[in-house]
């Protein structure tokens, strides 16, 4: 089974970095909006809509139309409390409403760039794992 490894880093500068691994082998960087989580209290009394990540937790990853992003835009499934959540390009928090953005370089405490690249990179490894016939989950570990 492929399973995508998000582990971030306590939040920051008003966004939280961490770094997207599978198999142990590092992909990309990652940026989210802070983590607001407060395990076993339910969402709807620690978010913050469009400012919030979203909580630790496995979930299944698919490749969906988006009318924001276009074809086979990498997709968050069954996220409690969110709806929509994409992996796509951006550079800051201001570019994400709970989604992980993807890049191959950090930019000081709250950036990312070289996003396209990243997103091709992830996505290519999603198609390959269906292409397989396996169903790819992405795991999301605060630190």
């Amino acid at each position: 089974m492929t399973t995508f490894l998000l582990t971030s880093n306590p939040s920051r500068d008003g966004a939280t970095q961490g770094v997207l691994s599978l198999d142990g082998v590092h992909i990309c960087y990652t940026l989210e909006d802070v983590v607001r989580e407060v395990p076993g209290v339910p969402v709807e009394r620690w978010k913050i809509k469009a400012e919030t990540a979203i909580p630790a937790g496995i979930y299944r990853l698919s490749l969906e139309n988006s009318g924001r992003f276009g074809p086979d835009t990498l997709t968050i499934n069954n996220v409690p409390g969110f709806v929509a959540i994409r992996m796509h390009g951006g550079n800051t928090a201001a570019n994400t409403e709970g989604c992980p953005l993807l890049g191959l370089e950090r930019v000081g405490t709250n950036g990312v760039r070289d996003c396209a690249k990243a997103v091709a990179l992830v996505k290519q490894l999603t198609r390959d794992a269906l292409a397989r016939g396996e169903v790819p989950h992405i795991e999301i570990v605060r630190t």
